[in-house]
């Protein structure tokens, strides 16, 4: 594999987002993922292949290790600025069609909850997998929901809920959803959730971490 490749792969991994970030400290005054991102494609890499073969990987490395407790949430929210350098240089690439994705996938918290962090790194860990995300933020109604499938026909919605009293929110949330756009598919996720619940308020999915939502979307993508 291209050597700035296999570079890439490793600072995203370790969370270096660009030469001066003073993180990881064995990495410090070298190329981040910004510069070995612009590197590559100068090189001739195709955006393609930068995404597939270093950036997909990379993430897929991280959510595993968070999934089996090796690495925290710091370290993710880490590898996740990196990846999300190296994505800011792929932009025009995403807008001009050079890079396909593998779907769109929205995500919000839901009505009445101001938390971000699980919201945010569930987004980062799926655009890194390569998929389109629509973050619609904290405090999200219903009809925020609807509209942004509307606007992006079969995408895949997720809910976020950190607290128990706004977890009740998620069925009617559901329940909207599916009375106008029955076959749009519904992610749930966080702290007070599981798969019960999932099933009692008409979700089709539920999982306890960002890679389980990677994993899971990657098979229907399959």
């Amino acid at each position: 594999m291209n050597e700035l490749l296999v570079q890439l792969l490793e600072v995203v991994e370790l969370g270096k987002a660009d030469q001066k970030s003073p993180f990881p400290p064995q990495l410090k005054g070298q190329d981040g993922a910004s510069e070995l991102t612009t590197k590559a494609l100068e090189a001739g890499v195709s955006p393609q292949d930068i995404l597939e073969n270093a950036l997909i990987p990379a993430m897929d490395k991280v959510g595993k290790k968070f999934a089996e407790n090796k690495i925290f949430v710091p370290q993710m929210l880490m590898s996740a600025r990196a990846m999300g350098a190296a994505m800011l240089v792929l932009k025009p690439f995403f807008a001009s069609g050079a890079i396909k994705t593998k779907g769109t996938f929205i995500i919000g918290t839901v009505k009445g909850d101001l938390h971000d962090i699980g919201k945010n790194l569930v987004a980062m860990m799926v655009e890194g997998s390569g998929w389109s995300v629509i973050d619609l933020g904290v405090d999200v109604p219903a009809e925020r929901y609807i509209q942004a499938v509307k606007e992006h026909p079969g995408a895949v919605v997720a809910l976020s809920a950190l607290l128990t009293t706004t977890m009740v929110n998620m069925g009617q949330i559901v329940a909207d959803i599916k009375a106008e756009l029955p076959d749009t598919f519904v992610f749930i996720g966080g702290a007070p959730v599981n798969n019960e619940f999932c099933k009692k308020i008409g979700a089709d999915a539920y999982t306890p971490d960002p890679q389980g939502v990677v994993e899971y979307l990657n098979k229907m993508a399959s």
